[in-house]
C-alpha cells in the first residue's frame, strides 16, 4: 500500500467527490478513481460507497481513513524535524485505574516537568482492557493494569502473549471509603451485611466482558441489592461521598491529604479477603524514557506514603 493512495482517499473522504478531490490534487479523475479501486482492492474491502450524491466511507472506511491521519501526521511531523531542525517533543504517556494514590504520584511527577521545556502528556484514567489495548496500539507507552491476585496466571500469560514487561508495583485489599459523618464509620467492624442500607459508588466502566471479567465482578464484591450510583471520573466520587453520609465507595488506599480534604475516613471490611495487584506494563522492546523514570521515582514515593500508613 501506497502513501500516495492514503493521500488520495483522505482527499476523496474529505471532498466526498472524485471530481472535487481531483482538481484539489491535480490528478485526473479517471486516474484517482482507479488509484482508490486499487487501493480497496489491496486491502480487500469497500472504502467509499459510490451514489449519485457523492462517495461516503463505509464503517471500514472510517477505520482506515482515522489510521491514516495519524501515519500521514507523523509522517508530516518527522519531514517537519528533520527539515526545519525543529527539536522533537519530549512525551510521556500512561494509561491506568482510577487511584488515588497514582493521581497523587502523577501530580508529583508534574511539578518536576520545566513549565518552559518542549514536552506533552497524557494521562488517562480507565480499565484493564482498555489499558492493556492503549499499550498495544501504542496509544500510550506505559500502563498500570490491576487485577484480582487469582486471575494471576491468566494476566501473566496473556502479557507474555501480547510480548509486555510487567513490573509489580503493590499488592493491597479494597477498602471502604465514606464520609467523617456516615453511620458506618462508627462501627467497631464492618461487614457485608452493614453496607445493604447504604448507597454504593461505583465507576461507570471498571468490567469490559472481552476479558474473563463478568464473572470476577461477582465474584469481587457481594452483589449490591440497594441504590448504586455510577461515576466516570473521581472528582465526582469525593463530592458524592463527601456531601452524603449515606455512601460509601470500595477503593484502593488512598492519600492522608485527600481525605483530609474531603472529610473522608477509611474502613476495612471484615468480609473482604479478595488481594488486588497492579502492575506497571510496557512493550518488551520499549526503552524508560527519563521522563518514565521520574514518574516511577514519584510511584514508588507516593506507594510508600499511601500502603505503609494503611498497613500501620
Amino acid at each position: 500500500m501506497k502513501l500516495l493512495h492514503m493521500k488520495y482517499a483522505l482527499a476523496v473522504a474529505e471532498a466526498r467527490s472524485i471530481n472535487k478531490a481531483a482538481e484539489e490534487l491535480l490528478v485526473g479523475a479517471p486516474a484517482l478513481s482507479r488509484a482508490i479501486k486499487e487501493l480497496e482492492n489491496t486491502l480487500g474491502v469497500t472504502l467509499f460507497e459510490r451514489s449519485a450524491r457523492g462517495m461516503f466511507l463505509t464503517p471500514e472506511g472510517e477505520l482506515f481513513i482515522s489510521y491514516a491521519k495519524k501515519i500521514l501526521k507523523q509522517i508530516d511531523d518527522i519531514e517537519t524535524i528533520f527539515k526545519e531542525g525543529i527539536t522533537a517533543k519530549r512525551q510521556f504517556s500512561i494509561s491506568v485505574p482510577r487511584a488515588s494514590y497514582i493521581a497523587d504520584a502523577f501530580a508529583e511527577f508534574s511539578k518536576r516537568i520545566d513549565p518552559k521545556s518542549e514536552t506533552e502528556i497524557f494521562y488517562k484514567e480507565t480499565n484493564a482492557y482498555r489499558v492493556i489495548n492503549s499499550i498495544l496500539k501504542e496509544d500510550c507507552k506505559l500502563g498500570i493494569l490491576r487485577y484480582n491476585e487469582q486471575y494471576d496466571s491468566y494476566y501473566k500469560a496473556l502479557l507474555d502473549e501480547k510480548e509486555l514487561s510487567s513490573e509489580l508495583i503493590v499488592e493491597f485489599s479494597y477498602v471502604l471509603l465514606m464520609s467523617r459523618d456516615c453511620p458506618l464509620s462508627r462501627l467497631d467492624r464492618i461487614t457485608f451485611d452493614s453496607l445493604k442500607s447504604y448507597c454504593e459508588i461505583a465507576h461507570g466502566d471498571p468490567y469490559v466482558p472481552s476479558l474473563p471479567l463478568s464473572a470476577v465482578k461477582r465474584e469481587e464484591f457481594p452483589e449490591h441489592e440497594g441504590c448504586r450510583i455510577f461515576v466516570f471520573e473521581r472528582c465526582s466520587q469525593f463530592e458524592l461521598l463527601s456531601k452524603n453520609p449515606n455512601t460509601y465507595m470500595w477503593v484502593s488506599p488512598t492519600p492522608q491529604d485527600l481525605l483530609d480534604r474531603y472529610g473522608l475516613v477509611e474502613r476495612t471490611c471484615a468480609d473482604n479477603k479478595r488481594k488486588f495487584k497492579d502492575v506497571l506494563i510496557h512493550r518488551k522492546d520499549y526503552k524508560l524514557s527519563d521522563l518514565d523514570k521520574m514518574f516511577i521515582e514519584e510511584l514508588v514515593k507516593a506507594k510508600r506514603r499511601v500502603f505503609n500508613r494503611s498497613e500501620a
